[in-house]
């Protein structure tokens, strides 16, 4: 929740659409705290949605989208080295790993 709080206290200027609150890429990108190729690859692989405004190749974000992206796993909390994942045979069935429709909403 740092993220958030540093990115409302900037004042950035929001979309309003149809009720939902959207960003551009550069704010998405400071809301997550990543690069914009990051943010590129979560949308070419499922993990967020992008749409286009108006006429122009600028996409946006929701709002409601990337704070549920911020509820996963905060930036500020690594990835644990000794998870039990790591020690487990790469040669074995995946058959644990959800899909990404089970955990990121509207998917």
């Amino acid at each position: 929740m740092q993220n958030l709080a540093r990115f409302v206290r900037k004042r950035v200027t929001m979309i309003e659409l149809n009720g939902e609150t959207y960003l551009d890429g550069g704010e998405a990108c400071r809301l997550l705290g990543i690069k914009v190729s990051t943010l590129y690859t979560y949308v070419s692989r499922g993990i967020l949605k992008s749409y286009k405004q108006g006429i122009k190749r600028q996409r946006l974000y929701k709002r409601e989208e990337l704070e549920a992206l911020l509820q996963l796993r905060p930036s500020n909390a690594p990835a644990s080295l000794t998870d039990a994942s790591t020690t487990r045979d790469i040669s074995e069935d995946r058959t644990d790993i959800p899909h990404a429709e089970d955990w990121v909403p509207n998917v």
